[in-house]
């Protein structure tokens, strides 16, 4: 499995408009991708500027196939004016632990 993680810095001021777009990405991309097995949002606590995304993918092609989705591509450009810094990593999943 494809894993992304990535920790975003969004310009002052434009959290709120990015985690609306992220999240209906987000929301869109587990909803109708069968290869998008996991897309989490998340805020840090001390600097609502700063988000993170975790994205698992049944492999490259499902990721690569989400990056061809009208969610994704119509995400965009809302979300790109808005970043300030983008730090992206990539792994293999190695083991999900089931959820109960």
């Amino acid at each position: 499995m494809y894993c992304l993680f990535i920790k975003t810095r969004v310009k002052p001021g434009t959290a709120d408009a990015f985690l609306a777009a992220i999240n209906a990405n987000a929301a869109a991309s587990v909803a109708t991708e069968p290869g998008c097995l996991v897309f989490d949002v998340s805020q840090d606590r001390d600097d609502a500027e700063v988000i993170y995304l975790y994205e698992i993918y049944q492999d490259d092609e499902a990721y690569e196939a989400h990056t061809r989705t009208a969610h994704f591509r119509d995400s965009r450009p809302l979300v790109e004016p808005l970043i300030e810094e983008q730090v992206c990593f990539e792994s293999d999943v190695i083991a999900r632990n089931p959820v109960s």
